[in-house]
């Protein structure tokens, strides 16, 4: 079992989750977050004062998902967010230990869905 944890820009979040629908990804946690990386942040004029902000907009999604998905489920989420630009995003992937569906006390892969 792994946990995918992916940052992404929040307009390309329909397009991925139009592809992990296409890989029969259904189950996922959509958290907006602030964050800041290479893109070094927007430069802004406001009221003809220069504005820098760091800290950018992004979605993160929380994927968990058995290990026969992890391929497709990160190339469902790379050919959804990718722009070819800085500030795409990152996929992490975590070895996840034990998954419990509270409603059963289903365990592992079964919790899963």
């Amino acid at each position: 079992m792994k946990y995918i944890i992916a940052i992404i820009r929040p307009h390309k979040l329909e397009d991925v989750k139009r592809e992990l629908l296409s890989e029969e990804v259904h189950l996922m946690t959509v958290v907006e977050v602030l964050g800041c990386g290479r893109q070094q942040g927007v430069t802004e004029i406001y009221r003809g004062v220069k504005e820098v902000d760091n800290l950018l907009k992004k979605i993160k999604l929380e994927i968990a998902v058995n290990d026969n998905f992890v391929e497709r489920t990160v190339d469902a989420i790379m050919r959804g967010a990718r722009e070819g630009e800085i500030g795409d995003g990152k996929i992490f992937i975590l070895d996840m230990q034990e998954c419990i569906r509270i409603r059963t006390g289903e365990r592992g892969g079964e919790a899963i869905g």
